[in-house]
């Protein structure tokens, strides 16, 4: 029994026509997993929202909550964890503050510096916003073996580097 065709093959059918001599076969790997970077993009936001965060709060908060007690970091360290730039953290960090969910504090060991602590709430939110996410994940990943899902492992660490 052959699988029924998906959106992916009916676009590559639909390009194949139209351009006949070039292999389209990536767009077998790189579309598929294009809609399922949408998925759990959207998986993700419901999974965060239940906690009453945006993605952007649980990358800053998950980045905290990740170092060792009591959690605090620097501004630059978070920018590295996360991966954005200067403005954006400072504008990140001011609305976390604003909303109590981190604390700035003078850092001791530079004057001019500022560690970020997450408050209880902080740490309530991103904990319950990563249990939801993982109950979610565990449930799309659901129609996999753990032996599909070793070799997936596999595959994708191969196609990050």
């Amino acid at each position: 029994m052959t699988d029924p065709d998906d959106e992916v093959d009916l676009l590559i059918d639909a390009w194949a026509r139209r351009l006949p001599d070039v292999d389209l076969s990536p767009l077998d790997v790189m579309s598929r997993l294009r809609r399922v970077a949408l998925k759990l993009a959207r998986i993700r936001g419901a999974a965060f929202a239940t906690a009453g965060l945006a993605a952007w709060e649980f990358d800053v908060l998950a980045a905290l909550r990740r170092a060792e007690p009591p959690h605090r970091l620097n501004p630059a360290q978070l920018i590295q964890l996360t991966s954005i730039g200067s403005a954006a953290m400072t504008n990140r960090l001011t609305n976390l503050v604003d909303r109590g969910l981190v604390v700035r504090e003078a850092n001791p060991d530079d004057g001019r510096g500022v560690l970020i602590t997450p408050t209880p709430e902080g740490i309530a939110r991103v904990d319950a916003a990563m249990s939801e996410l993982v109950r979610r994940e565990e449930q799309a990943l659901s129609g996999l073996s753990r032996a599909d899902r070793e070799t997936l492992v596999k595959t994708l660490r191969v196609l990050l580097e």
